[in-house]
C-alpha cells in the first residue's frame, strides 16, 4: 500500500473496527464493508444500510463477527474513486453513512464563535475583517476556552456585551445554554474520501472545516467516529444567518470518511476527547496551508451536544451523525494582503487523526462535482431487487 494510501487508515488499524461503503458496478447500488487487514469485505448480507448495522445493540461484535465477500484491497479501491480517473466498472469508495440524519454543531469552540461574529458583523466583506477582528478581539478577548457554556460566568460576560451593544447571536450558542444542531445536508447526499468536495461558486470568501464526526443511534448511543469537512462559505452565511442552508447545503459539499470506526475496546469516546484533528490544503499554485483543531479545546462535550441533538424532542429514527464542530478558522492572506483564505479550484484537502486515518477532497465548483442522483428512493429499490429487504 503507498504511504498516501496507507495513510486512509488509523494508525492503530490492525485492532480498529472498520466500516465504510462502496459502490458496485456490477450490482448497480452500495454495499456495507468491513476493512481488515488491509482489504474489503462486502458485509451487505448481514446489514444491508449502514442505517441497519448501527442500530444493532453491538456494532462492533457484529462486524467481527462477520465474514463477507472480498472485494479487493483497501488500496486498490482508494486508487480507484477519484472521479477523473475511475474506471467505472470497478468498484469505489463512498462516504460511510446512508440512511442517517447529516447534522452538525455550530460555534463548539471559541475562535471559531469569534469568527462568525466577524463574519456577521463583516456582513460577507472580507476586507473588512481584519479591522472588525481586531475591535471584537478586543471587547470579547480571544481566551474564552475555559468559559462554560451556560454557566454564570458565561451569563455575566453575555450582560457586559449586551450593555456595549456587542452582543451576537453566535456569541448565544457559543456560551448560552443551547447548541446550534443545525442540518449540514441530506441523507445519502455526502461524499467520501478521494471524491470531488463542491464550493458554490457564487462565493468567494470561503474555507474547509475539519471535524470529528460522531455516528448515532436512534436512541441517541454513539455508536463511532469518522472524519468530517464542514465546507464553509463565510461570505454567505456572513451576510445572513438565515442563509445558512445555501451556505452549508450545497452539491457535494457535506464530505465524510474515510471509514467509520466502531466503538470497541480500542476506541471509545474518550479517545475522541482527547482527538487532534489536523488539516492540509495545498493549491495548484503551491499554496500550502496547515492546521489543527484539538477536541480537548471543544467548549460543550461531545455526548452533552448529541443529548442536545436526540432527546424526548427531537427524533431520529434512522439515526444521525453529528460533526463536532471545528476550532480551525484561517485569516491568513492566500493572494492579497487583507483578504485572508479562500478556496482555489483544484485544491487538496486532508483532514485527518491518528484513530481516524485521512479524509482527501479535491476541492471543485458544485457545479463541476459529480451530481447527487443516488438517494433514498433509489437505495431502496436496489436493495430490494438484491433481495436484501
Amino acid at each position: 500500500m503507498t504511504g498516501q494510501h496507507k495513510a486512509a487508515l488509523p494508525v492503530d488499524a490492525a485492532a480498529a473496527t472498520l466500516v465504510g461503503r462502496v459502490w458496485r458496478p456490477d450490482l448497480n447500488g452500495p454495499s456495507v464493508v468491513a476493512i481488515r487487514d488491509g482489504a474489503v469485505f462486502d458485509i451487505s448480507a448481514l446489514c444491508p444500510t449502514m442505517r441497519d448495522l448501527c442500530e444493532t445493540a453491538d456494532p462492533a461484535t457484529r462486524v467481527r463477527s462477520s465474514e463477507g465477500k472480498p472485494l479487493g484491497g483497501v488500496e486498490a479501491l482508494l486508487a480507484n474513486t477519484p472521479p477523473q480517473t475511475r474506471d467505472r466498472a470497478r468498484p469505489w469508495f463512498l462516504a460511510p453513512i446512508d440512511l442517517q440524519a447529516i447534522k452538525a454543531a455550530g460555534v463548539t469552540f471559541a475562535i471559531s464563535m469569534l469568527e462568525r461574529v466577524i463574519e456577521e458583523r463583516a456582513r460577507g466583506d472580507l476586507t473588512a475583517a481584519a479591522a472588525i477582528r481586531a475591535e471584537v478581539t478586543r471587547l470579547v478577548g480571544d481566551d474564552l476556552a475555559k468559559l462554560k457554556p451556560g454557566s454564570p460566568e458565561a451569563a455575566h460576560l453575555k450582560q457586559v456585551l449586551i450593555d456595549q451593544n456587542a452582543w451576537s447571536q453566535y456569541l448565544e450558542v457559543g456560551i448560552g445554554p443551547d447548541a446550534e444542531i443545525f442540518t449540514k445536508a441530506q441523507p445519502m447526499s455526502a461524499v467520501g474520501t478521494w471524491m470531488d468536495a463542491g464550493v458554490n461558486p457564487i462565493s468567494s470568501w470561503n474555507n474547509p472545516e475539519p471535524e470529528v464526526v460522531l455516528v448515532v443511534a436512534s436512541t441517541g448511543r454513539i455508536v463511532g467516529a469518522t472524519l468530517g469537512n464542514d465546507v464553509n462559505l463565510r461570505d454567505v452565511e456572513g451576510r445572513s444567518a438565515l442563509l445558512l442552508s445555501k451556505a452549508k447545503d450545497n452539491n457535494a459539499s457535506c464530505a465524510i470518511g474515510p471509514f467509520a470506526r466502531l466503538f470497541d475496546a480500542s476506541f471509545t469516546l474518550d479517545d475522541i476527547r482527547t482527538t487532534t484533528v489536523t488539516l492540509r490544503v495545498a493549491g495548484l499554485d503551491q499554496y500550502v496551508l496547515e492546521g489543527s483543531s484539538s477536541i480537548a479545546k471543544i467548549s460543550r462535550d461531545p455526548a452533552d451536544l448529541v443529548a442536545q441533538m436526540v432527546n424526548a424532542h427531537h427524533r431520529y429514527p434512522d439515526g444521525a451523525v453529528l460533526f463536532l464542530g471545528t476550532m480551525f478558522a484561517p485569516i491568513e492572506d492566500r493572494d492579497v494582503k487583507g483578504q485572508g483564505f479562500t478556496h482555489k479550484t483544484g485544491d487538496i484537502v486532508t483532514i485527518a487523526a491518528p484513530k481516524l486515518g485521512a479524509l482527501v477532497n479535491r476541492i471543485m465548483p458544485t457545479d463541476q462535482c459529480e451530481p447527487w442522483t443516488f438517494g433514498t428512493a433509489a437505495l431502496m429499490r436496489n436493495l430490494a431487487a438484491r433481495g436484501l429487504l
